[in-house]
């Protein structure tokens, strides 16, 4: 099994830098772009399934990447995104003002932080592996996308390196980003591909280096 584990496309809120969480905060129209050349990196292989977090940002980026396979996308509960609680809707300088040490922690302690009315990442690591596991179940053998949010994906990604979530910060997902993940029995996951954006690019260049 191939695993393309995907970023949804850009934000306003993404530009503005203002904390989405469960927020349903529409693509941009730069989202837009770069969901439609993901698609197109991904069009070439043969995809048995799309699966998406439930917000409307993922949901918009899948359906795009599934319509050239005529596929439906799956809503998956457990890839949505964490829930910053208090912090939803406001921006990183108004919450470094309000909750400062917090918003230290953050960024020098991630795994020891739990948001008010929120969550914790290891909230989100035990769903999201949850929901891996079922796609996998699912779909041995075969190439499958998954579309989610940055945090998400960092906290996947740690947990199948075998690093705990105090190393969320050393893993970078930009927008769009692809990262490939193999999965056989004899090894489990294998990272092959990490916060890969070379689709990104123009699109007559950007399909000479593609090659998944």
């Amino acid at each position: 099994m191939r695993l393309f584990l995907v970023r949804h496309g850009e934000t306003g809120w993404n530009h503005q830098e203002i904390f989405r969480g469960h927020a349903d905060i529409p693509l941009n129209e730069n989202g837009v772009e770069q969901a439609r050349k993901t698609a197109a990196a991904l069009r070439p292989l043969r995809i048995a399934a799309v699966y998406s977090s439930p917000l409307g940002r993922a949901i918009e980026t899948a359906r795009l990447i599934a319509e050239p396979h005529g596929l439906e996308v799956v809503v998956e509960e457990g890839f949505i995104d964490l829930n910053y609680g208090v912090w939803q809707g406001r921006s990183h300088e108004e919450v470094k003002k309000k909750y400062p040490e917090l918003y230290h922690l953050w960024l020098t302690a991630p795994h020891k932080v739990r948001f008010e009315q929120g969550e914790a990442l290891s909230d989100v690591r035990a769903r999201a592996l949850t929901a891996l596991e079922k796609v996998l179940a699912n779909h041995k053998g075969e190439n499958v996308v998954v579309v989610t949010h940055r945090v998400v994906c960092k906290v996947v990604l740690c947990a199948l390196l075998g690093l705990d979530e105090s190393h969320f910060w050393r893993i970078k997902q930009d927008t769009c980003a692809i990262n490939v993940l193999e999965y056989s029995d004899d090894h489990g996951y294998i990272v092959s591909r990490l916060n890969d954006t070379c689709h990104l690019r123009p699109l007559t260049e950007a399909m000479k280096t593609v090659d998944f």
